[in-house]
């Protein structure tokens, strides 16, 4: 599955994407976002307060809470500011 790193989450991983197999038990955002935090440093680092991270699948904003489903990429990013 392609992941993608966006804002300063790209910046503290140091990578903007990368292809990963995801295990079993990583079936909703939240999990993604828990088990990539449990990768390293780097991965803990960037995902410290996963209640801040947004996650689109497909291109489509979710809730942490919602399956990941069949996504082809899943993009990773903090919240976003207008202006």
């Amino acid at each position: 599955m392609l992941i993608r790193y966006f804002a300063w989450v790209r910046e503290r991983i140091g990578l903007s994407e990368e292809r990963l197999a995801l295990p079993e038990t990583v079936k909703t955002a939240g999990d993604l976002v828990r088990w990539l935090s449990e990768r390293g440093e780097a991965y803990a680092f960037a995902f410290e307060a996963p209640e801040t991270i947004r996650v689109a699948v497909d291109q489509l904003h979710i809730e942490q809470d919602e399956p990941l489903g069949n996504a082809r990429e899943i993009a990773l990013f903090p919240p976003m500011t207008g202006g």
